[in-house]
């Protein structure tokens, strides 16, 4: 295994070379020392060296830079080594900048330049960063090989799971050399995919989201049979309660069924959420948050789907499709919501071949110089169009209502209006879709007029409603009439507690029909959608748990 990085940028040469060339004399024999000379640069240095499963160790960053400053560099920096050691070079008239980029990207330290002489101003701040880093390294990582076809749902199915559970992977066509190879060696031929090779050579034809999770280091089984709080749910809520209850000593456990974040997760970019001035990916927000709820000593389990929730005395069962139970003193419902199918002729049979569900991260640099439609006029619909902006030719947003004011925040539309390619269409609806193997047209309508224009187009990203995943349930906790949680005073009708409540107090604000059972974030009735009160909402549900758990 090669030494470890300690990457350096500033696209000043002569500073670019003076820290490169002291870091070396100091850490050369142990560290291999790698220089860049603008952020971009270092972007690329950083993905070569996680491509080739090595690790980096701590990053030296200018702030003052053309095009990527030192901040901004750091904070793309998080998702390829996360646990790397970030330092700031600055001058002084910057501090103010290196004070707040503490808040943005978990800033490690900042160093005021020059830095002479290094053994009393800069060897002192690397060796604290370095020891930091010893005691919690970036893993090792090999890579995980995915070959498919290019329209294939079951290889769209496979690559979009493992980007959302942030496992790095490498994406193979068959009808590649490489991919070919890989067939090949494995026995196989190019219709048996998707294929995946994990980094211990272990190849899966076709697998399961659990056989995937298994494999490529995810948690599935629970170490215990019994705990203070079970989090059914990885969405913000979710991660929001699992980092509360975990810190305040609760014996806690995450359930998610296909990847922490939830919706959320999927977003390119969330600038309304506090403490983040330059706004944050779902992904990095999402990596943050489950690291956390680990170090605080929650269990996070992958692929696990409940199946149903029962009452057994003071205990509450959660049983899992496999047949296998879990027990705890406390629940919390965050399951979140899931967009609903569009029903048009030819949508279905096109699903995850053209048609999307949600922003697939996966597939934006695809839609290079392509036409992209998006349908849905929220938020999330909104931060998509953003994102695969960067990407195609032009993106067309779809909305049934005359424009994007009644559903859309105002940031988001004013950044949509100042885009060249992003163009708003009202007063349409998609009512059918056509292609062969992958998709090809779609039928737009104006509902008004009834007239119906053909569009060629091969992607379509659907943001539409918002159902609660709760079918689950069946009859355990009273819900309303479009599936969403009941919790707290909506429960007291006319002022009667409800049926089978068997408590001498009402239900706690967030408290469901079953006590010691809380809905948090989006699945709970009337609840706000937003990330930041769906993380309140979890904070608040380990608050109200431990007052449950005082009076038992």
């Amino acid at each position: 295994m090669a030494n470890p990085a300690i990457l350096t940028v500033d696209d000043d040469p002569a500073v670019s070379r003076s820290v490169a060339r002291d870091v070396r004399r100091r850490y050369g024999d142990r560290y291999r020392i790698v220089r860049a000379d603008s952020g971009q640069a270092a972007l690329e240095a950083l993905r070569e060296i996680k491509l080739r499963g090595e690790q980096c160790a701590v990053l030296l960053a200018d702030y003052r830079m053309p095009q990527m400053n030192g901040i901004q560099f750091l904070e793309a920096a998080m998702d390829i080594f996360p646990r790397a050691r970030r330092v700031l070079l600055t001058a002084y008239a910057d501090t103010d900048a290196a004070i707040d980029a503490i808040n943005i990207v978990d800033l490690d330290h900042y160093l005021l330049k020059p830095w002479n002489p290094p053994e009393e101003k800069l060897y002192p701040v690397v060796d604290a960063m370095l020891d930091a880093w010893i005691a919690a390294p970036d893993e090792s990582i090999s890579e995980t090989r995915v070959v498919g076809h290019r329209w294939s749902a079951p290889s769209f199915a496979v690559r979009d799971f493992l980007a959302r559970n942030l496992v790095p992977y490498r994406w193979l066509l068959a009808d590649e050399a490489e991919g070919g190879r890989l067939l090949s060696a494995a026995g196989l031929g190019v219709d048996d995919v998707p294929l995946v090779v994990t980094p211990d050579g272990t190849s899966m034809v076709k697998p399961t989201e659990s056989d995937l999770a298994a494999h490529v280091g995810l948690t599935t089984t629970p170490a215990e049979d019994f705990y203070d709080l079970v989090v059914v749910g990885a969405g913000p809520a979710g991660l929001g309660a699992a980092v509360y209850g975990a810190s305040e000593g609760l014996r806690t456990v995450l359930l998610e069924q296909r990847a922490t974040g939830g919706q959320a997760g999927q977003s390119s970019r969330i600038e309304n959420y506090l403490g983040f001035p330059d706004g944050v990916s779902g992904a990095q927000l999402t990596d943050r948050a489950r690291r956390q709820a680990l170090r605080f000593g929650a269990e996070i389990l992958t692929t696990r789907e409940v199946v149903a929730l029962e009452s057994g005395g003071s205990t509450r069962l959660l049983r899992f499709g496999d047949g296998s139970v879990i027990a705890a003193h406390t629940v919390v419902l965050a399951t979140g919501v899931s967009y609903r199918m569009l029903e048009a002729p030819g949508l279905a049979a096109l699903t995850g071949r053209g048609v999307f569900y949600g922003s697939a991260s996966t597939e934006a640099p695809s839609c290079a110089g392509e036409e992209v439609y998006i349908v849905g006029g929220a938020n999330s619909a909104g931060q998509a169009a953003m994102h695969f902006a960067r990407y195609a030719r032009r993106v067309h947003i779809l909305i049934r209502a005359g424009d994007l004011r009644r559903s859309m925040s105002q940031y988001l539309i004013d950044q949509i209006e100042d885009m060249d390619n992003i163009e708003v269409h009202p007063h349409t609806q998609v009512v059918a879709a056509e292609g062969d193997e992958h998709l090809q047209r779609l039928s737009l309508c104006d509902p008004r007029s009834g007239q119906a224009r053909m569009v060629d187009t091969s992607w379509l990203f659907i943001f539409i409603g918002a159902e609660p995943r709760t079918d689950w349930l069946d009859k355990a906790v009273v819900r309303d009439g479009r599936g969403f949680v009941l919790t707290g005073p909506d429960l007291l009708a006319d002022g009667q507690r409800p049926p089978g409540w068997s408590l001498p107090r009402d239900p706690y604000h967030l408290e469901s029909s079953m006590p010691g059972v809380f809905a948090a974030g989006d699945v709970r009735a009337d609840s706000v959608k937003r990330v930041a009160s769906a993380v309140g909402e979890g904070a608040m549900a380990v608050s109200l748990i431990h007052r449950y758990l005082e009076a038992q």
